[in-house]
């Protein structure tokens, strides 16, 4: 079996034609279980969400804050493998029908070996995968392997990056861009940057692939900001903060169904 590359440059278009950005949502494998994480990921996939990047949790994340870092935690101590992620790509893929990624750090992917990575996340339906530390001149094993099992290769570009770099990089890149909106860690912030559609901007100036922004976005009417200048918004941080707070898994499921629903509507403009 092939990945689904297809699938989610299908699904970016049919969402172009319909005049609107895409919602993708974050969540990381393994949290709070295993199973309760597989749960959430099809509930906000069921709520409104229309890609989902999955989370392989790392010791060391760097370019995560404090929230992400608390949910990583609590499923590597929960005894987190990749064959689990594997495993939450694969249902979260075969109860929705939707676009699925994995985000992740190059070092626990070199460590499992990229051919068999990639060869078994294909398999299991995944679209591609968001390496957020693996610089583009160093990536050329893995795009080899992901260009034969038909998955993407999503780069993360900053605003600190500048026009040539920008170049290289959408260039190396498949699926979509990954457009961070401010310099830092993930989190939740009370706007989502005034750099951030600059680099979307500078983005689209050398690439036809789609730019989403995440990094900051965590209400509707952030959604529904960064709606007007990208073509994705990527939330995060809310989502698992959400279930973070929730007493039990039952209330966490609900609340947040009601979220992407709310983020759902301010990515489609609507009140």
């Amino acid at each position: 079996m092939s990945g689904n590359l297809q699938l989610l440059n299908d699904t970016f278009a049919g969402i172009r034609s319909e005049g609107r950005a895409a919602l993708l949502a974050y969540l990381p494998a393994g949290f709070p279980t295993v199973d309760g994480g597989i749960a959430a990921i099809k509930t906000v996939l069921d709520s409104g969400a229309d890609i989902i990047e999955i989370g392989l949790p790392h010791s060391d994340p760097v370019l995560d804050g404090p929230v992400i870092q608390t949910a990583d935690d609590v499923a590597l101590r929960g005894g987190l493998r990749i064959a689990d992620v594997i495993r939450t790509v694969r249902e979260a893929h075969a109860a929705t029908g939707k676009p699925v990624l994995v985000m992740s750090y190059w070092n626990p992917i070199a460590r499992y070996g990229v051919e068999r990575f990639t060869t078994e996340l294909a398999d299991a339906g995944g679209a591609g995968c968001i390496l957020s530390d693996l610089p583009v001149q160093e990536s050329a094993t893995w795009r080899d392997h992901a260009d034969e099992q038909g998955l993407a290769t999503v780069f993360v570009v900053a605003p600190s990056t500048r026009d040539e770099r920008l170049r290289r990089i959408t260039a190396a890149g498949s699926g979509f861009v990954y457009a961070a909106s401010t310099m830092g860690v993930t989190g939740v912030r009370e706007t989502v940057g005034a750099s951030a559609a600059d680099l979307v901007r500078r983005t689209r100036a050398t690439t036809d692939l789609p730019v989403c922004v995440g990094i900051g976005v965590s209400t509707p009417g952030q959604a529904a900001e960064v709606a007007g200048f990208a073509d994705g918004v990527v939330v995060g941080t809310a989502f698992v903060k959400t279930l973070l707070d929730a007493p039990d898994e039952t209330t966490g499921l609900a609340s947040l169904r009601a979220l992407t629903t709310a983020l759902a509507r301010g990515v489609r403009g609507e009140r």
